[in-house]
């Protein structure tokens, strides 16, 4: 066996329905007197019972949480938590009201208690992310871990059918990224099989039925194992490309997941072999990259850029972009490959199944 390092993420975890209502002991257990609970203006009228419960120990709600984190929502809203003279943050909500509260802990060094409705995991990683002129900057800081995260089912039994589907797809995706991350480890594999494995089994559940009280526990819990392996490893192509195609042309943020995960998976099947197997064994399948494509088209999911938004005028900029500054990959992806990485952009502005040499 070859030698690893292996850094746990230092968050404390409470799982299970109904743990909302420990929201205010642990907030004391954070030493939080003056929290400030953020939530998107769709989630304000259910951001109501946070506030409730916390009751004296909430010092206000701000509901302009958007995807991608504009530099201007994250300036307005640390001058607000310093307006309000806030002690902790309260993130209620998925990827977008998470990353606002990074946003915040990042200038302030105010703890945040995150309480995900949604599986986009980013709970779980001290990864933060924020667009500036058109460009997304992503970064690593330990003050962004949210220092609790309370996961309760119930919260997400309202999220609409197909967030649940791609933002549950958004999850498994830091996970298939992670098997052959450079700095992947025996946990970081098992967390990744493991939460693959369960969010794979939930899916369906949930699209059979959208309150399906343990379909919503299997997604929830994949989605924590899932974010977990973003937090320990880093980052490779598919989160480039996503990290582009969102930043700079105002993609959504789960469905772009969900789109370009297959490709990003097939561009490097054969340079990853081992962790394609490793996926291809855990959804039960031959094929990895086109199992994650069927696991998506069949519970309803969009399966190409042009059903979400891309315009195919600004394939040659993604491109462009994409390969300027690109992160580790077990396949290069630089300038010297712009034409294969227009090419995978080109399939899954298209929606085809995957297929790479």
């Amino acid at each position: 066996m070859q030698a690893f390092i292996y850094n746990a993420q230092a968050a404390r975890v409470l799982f299970g329905a109904g743990t909302l209502a420990q929201l205010p002991q642990e907030a004391e257990r954070l030493n939080m007197q003056r929290a400030l609970v953020l939530c998107t203006p769709e989630q304000l009228t259910q951001t109501q019972r946070v506030a409730d419960l916390l009751g004296s120990k909430c010092v206000g709600t701000y509901h302009k949480a958007v995807m991608h984190v504009p530099v201007e929502t994250a300036s307005a809203a640390c001058e607000e938590a310093k307006r309000l003279n806030a002690d902790g943050l309260v993130a209620f909500g998925g990827g977008s009201t998470t990353g606002l509260a990074k946003a915040i802990a990042l200038e302030t060094g105010l703890p945040i208690l995150a309480i995900p409705t949604s599986y986009a995991g980013s709970e779980m990683t001290s990864i933060y992310g924020i667009t500036d002129g058109g460009i997304k900057k992503t970064g690593k800081h330990p003050k962004v871990l949210p220092r609790t995260v309370i996961y309760d089912p119930e919260l997400s039994l309202s999220l609409p059918l197909g967030l649940s589907i791609t933002s549950g797809m958004n999850a498994l995706a830091h996970a298939a990224e992670g098997l052959y991350a450079q700095d992947r480890n025996p946990m970081t594999r098992l967390m990744a099989m493991e939460g693959i494995a369960s969010l794979a089994k939930a899916l369906p559940l949930i699209r059979m039925q959208s309150d399906h009280t343990e379909g919503r526990a299997r997604a929830l819990y994949g989605a924590w194992l899932c974010g977990s392996v973003l937090g320990s490893v880093g980052m490779a192509l598919h989160h480039k490309l996503c990290h582009t195609l969102g930043g700079s042309f105002n993609l959504p943020h789960a469905e772009v997941h969900t789109v370009v995960l297959p490709h990003a998976l097939a561009f490097n099947a054969m340079a990853a072999p081992d962790a394609m197997n490793d996926l291809a064994h855990t959804l039960g399948v031959d094929n990895g990259p086109l199992g994650v494509y069927q696991l998506a088209k069949d519970n309803g999911a969009p399966v190409a850029l042009k059903d979400i938004g891309m315009k195919a005028a600004d394939l040659d900029l993604a491109a462009d972009l994409a390969v300027k500054q690109p992160y580790w990959n077990p396949r290069p992806f630089g300038l010297a490959q712009r034409d294969e990485i227009r090419a995978l952009l080109q399939r899954a502005f298209e929606g085809v199944t995957p297929g790479y040499g």
